[in-house]
């Protein structure tokens, strides 16, 4: 294109012809060149600061050298990067930059990967010209995740830049001026973003760093491998960092479409459940209620007679939705080349009606990058900042971006950014809001209400304000209905799901669909559904659900990854049906207490980062890793496993050489895989019954840290979040309990712990009380996953809490 048409000017940086957007910061410009401009403050992500002074450059004509990061390039302007004007321009303010810098490079943590450390080896002097005393910062607490040795901070803001315009909360801030300027909390107190460690990746020197994985290794000593994150549905781009074999550190791999360049703590400090107390070994069997370790060999003929002394319907499959695509697919092949019909990954989901019309898999339905590009979005059932903290970040752009962000939940949510209208809902009402939500679409839309929904219609009243849901939706051009795993968990998923359906229909809108598990668009591709095999296609048999196969008990149990106590809807259920079961069959990296009380023969298995794979995402996109760490003992791959084991059971097609192989095979399948999910809306409206006046509703949304059985043997996250452990009522729900003066979720140092019996079905638990206002009267939020929640029922559902 021309310049003539002004939608680019000539520039020259060191004599080389550029050409550029009029407004444009000249170090974007020299970037995109290939023209490296030495910076600290600057980041392509952050709004620029200036303040650093490293990018200095000779500019012609200019009085004096000027910063890169904020000169703005217009027509004509020419500019030299190495001159002696530049060059002294930099050296000098690096000399600045070292006066109060600690000569400790020997023992800090960023030795060998800092940008400070690489350009005073190109722009430092040999001697100092500062014989003063150093200033020195005292460093302070800031959480379980980040370490802090303030002396070393160079006061490039980044940190405190990105805590505000990424995050979403300004956690660090700076006090003082000049050299005495300080960067820090303004009150001792942790990181509470649930994407704080990004800033550890983002500081240019060793003033921030990762506390878990602190002096463990050299940066030189590592060994780095390319991966995906294993914990949402998004497959966040991530970099494993391995010594000697060993995972010992997880930092953020580029990705525009996907994660950009950040990740949520979850998926960085996770890594530490790779090397949890309960790893297992080696195969076991346990003969007269006592385990011995016994070889591969003798392990998986065991396996084999198990299954196949049994009838193929008393076989239940349950899968864990992390599992790879590779181990899902072999998974249901070789059980269904047996015969075995009850094949499922949703432990988490009590409402199966409309699976017939669930499609090929849940979808997002467009790409993740182009969420900030939406004008209006309904977030239905979603805590979508701790569940889904990637997609959260492209919501959080588009809400700055000027778009209407409106939710409807069974607790109200703290969000980072503006919300124009949010219904907090008990779960029983939840139903109702979204039903005068929809009802509102048609009125608006002009469109026919269908017979089936007339009676839930009829006992819905609309306002003003609740036509605003559906107003902003038909007012936009690019709108979305989100669908959250609040939702999919919710005992009216159905009726959900078909609501959200028909506002998207009315409205225009994208019906988006975010699952809790990192796998868990593969696991349907991978036929890990009892009504569908691979690629969508009808299953020949259609079999048991997973509520149906821990409700009603089978004879022999295939577990895949799975903590059943913590990975179903209700561990009471499932560890009845475990105790009636006469084998119980576990492939997983982990056995704690309860598989070990429970289980007949287990199978070890390959942890994160020790086996190959492809997770799908969201949006459809496959993405595959390589195996970065060395397997555990004798543990193996899942997909290797299984392969053996369908050699063993005479299955067909099973000369797997790689997981290549397998991945290649579905792929194949699924090429013209048809994703439309038409949604009826007759006859599934769910009536949930009221809560009794002596009853409480439980919320039992997954907590941010205890989703999968890696992320819960995490240490330094599981300190970091402590309250996730906890029953919490809002105050006046409380004082009926005859309880006042509770610590609440935002008191971290709390001196007064309060402890209560917590009561659903026959077993109470004991534990800590927080109030915490966001909640509905007549419910309690007491997290799924946790140690304390996996001794009792259904995530949603009635239970007694006495003081």
């Amino acid at each position: 294109m021309s310049n003539t048409d002004k939608q680019f000017v000539t520039i020259t940086i060191n004599d080389k012809e550029i050409e550029a957007v009029p407004g444009s910061m000249l170090i974007d410009v020299a970037d995109k060149s290939d023209i490296h401009i030495p910076r600290f403050c600057y980041h392509k992500k952050l709004s620029v600061a200036a303040n650093c002074r490293m990018c200095l450059v000779d500019v012609e004509k200019a009085p004096k050298p000027l910063p890169a990061c904020a000169t703005p390039v217009n027509e004509g302007m020419v500019v030299w990067t190495k001159s002696e004007r530049a060059l002294t321009a930099q050296k000098d303010t690096m000399e600045f930059l070292l006066i109060n810098h600690p000569l400790d490079c020997p023992i800090c943590d960023q030795g060998g990967e800092c940008e400070l450390q690489d350009l005073s080896m190109e722009f430092g002097s040999g001697t100092s010209n500062f014989h003063e005393m150093k200033r020195v910062v005292v460093d302070k607490d800031i959480g379980e995740l980040v370490a802090t040795e303030m002396t070393r901070c160079i006061q490039c803001t980044r940190c405190v830049r990105f805590g505000e315009e990424i995050a979403g909360m300004r956690e660090m801030g700076a006090t003082g001026r000049g050299d005495r300027m300080e960067i820090g909390t303004f009150v001792e107190k942790s990181l509470d973003s649930e994407i704080s460690g990004n800033i550890i990746d983002i500081c240019p020197v060793g003033a921030l760093t990762a506390k878990p994985s602190r002096y463990h290794s050299r940066a030189w000593e590592m060994m780095q491998t390319p991966s995906i994150a294993s914990h949402d549905c998004v497959g966040s781009n991530v970099k494993l960092h391995t010594f000697k074999k060993k995972l010992v550190r997880v930092i953020a791999a580029e990705n525009e479409d996907i994660n950009e360049c950040w990740i949520s703590d979850r998926d960085r400090f996770s890594y530490q459940g790779v090397y949890a107390d309960d790893r297992v070994e080696k195969p076991m069997i346990k003969y007269n209620g006592i385990w011995k370790e016994v070889d591969w060999s003798t392990a998986l003929d065991r396996t084999v007679e198990k299954l196949t002394e049994v009838s193929a319907k008393d076989i239940a499959v349950l899968a864990s939705a992390r599992a790879t695509l590779e181990e899902l697919y072999l998974l249901q092949k070789s059980m269904r080349s047996i015969g075995v019909a009850n094949i499922d990954h949703r432990l988490r989901q009590v409402d199966f009606n409309d699976q017939e019309s669930s499609g090929a898999y849940p979808s997002l339905g467009m790409k993740i990058a182009d969420i900030e590009n939406l004008d209006s979005i309904l977030l239905v059932g979603s805590n979508v900042r701790k569940e889904q903290p990637m997609i959260n970040q492209r919501i959080r752009k588009a809400a700055l971006n000027g778009a209407k962000i409106m939710c409807v939940n069974p607790l109200e949510l703290d969000f980072n950014y503006d919300v124009d209208a949010q219904r907090v809902s008990n779960p029983v009402e939840m139903i109702k809001t979204l039903a005068i939500i929809a009802k509102a679409s048609y009125i608006l839309s002009k469109t026919e209400i269908p017979a089936g929904l007339n009676d839930l219609f009829t006992s819905v009243r609309l306002n003003k304000a609740d036509k605003v849901f559906a107003e902003n939706l038909i007012a936009s051009k690019n709108s979305a209905v989100f669908l959250g795993s609040i939702s999919m968990q919710h005992p009216g998923y159905s009726t959900l799901r078909a609501l959200s359906k028909a506002i998207a229909g009315n409205t225009g809108s994208t019906l988006a669909y975010l699952s809790g598990a990192s796998n868990s668009a593969g696991a349907w591709l991978a036929g890990v559904v009892p009504h569908q095999k691979e690629a969508g296609q009808k299953a020949d048999i259609i079999g048991k659900n997973a509520g149906e196969m821990l409700s009603k008990t089978k004879k022999v149990y295939m577990l895949l990854d799975l903590e059943l106590e913590r990975d179903s809807d209700n561990p009471q259920q499932a560890k009845a049906a475990m105790n009636q079961a006469d084998t119980i069959i576990a492939v997983t990296p982990y056995a704690n207490k309860t598989l070990l009380s429970l289980a007949d023969i287990i199978l070890p298995s390959a942890a994160y980062a020790e086996t190959s794979g492809t997770y799908v995402n969201a949006e459809g996109t496959w993405q595959s890793f390589k195996a970065a760490a060395k397997s555990y003992g004798e543990a193996r791959p899942a997909w290797k496993i299984l392969r053996v084991l369908g050699n063993k059971l005479d299955v067909k097609g099973f000369d797997y050489v790689s997981s290549k192989d397998v991945r290649n095979e579905l792929q194949g399948l699924c090429e013209n895989v048809n994703n439309e999910n038409p949604v009826s809306v007759e006859g599934i409206y769910t009536k949930l019954d009221d809560v009794t006046s002596q009853s409480l509703y439980r919320i039992g949304n997954v907590g941010e840290f205890s989703g999968d059985s890696l992320v819960r043997r995490a240490t330094a996250l599981q300190k970091s979040n402590p309250e996730q452990n906890a029953v919490q009522l809002n105050a006046k729900q409380a004082a009926l309990l005859g309880l006042k003066d509770l610590p609440t979720v935002d008191n971290e140092h709390a001196e007064k712990e309060v402890m209560v019996d917590v009561k659903q079905g026959e077993v109470v638990v004991s534990m800590p009380l927080l109030i915490n206002d966001n909640i509905p009267d007549k419910c309690a939020l007491l997290a799924s996953g946790t140690k304390s929640s996996s001794l009792l029922g259904s995530a949603f559902g009635e239970i007694e809490i006495t003081a």
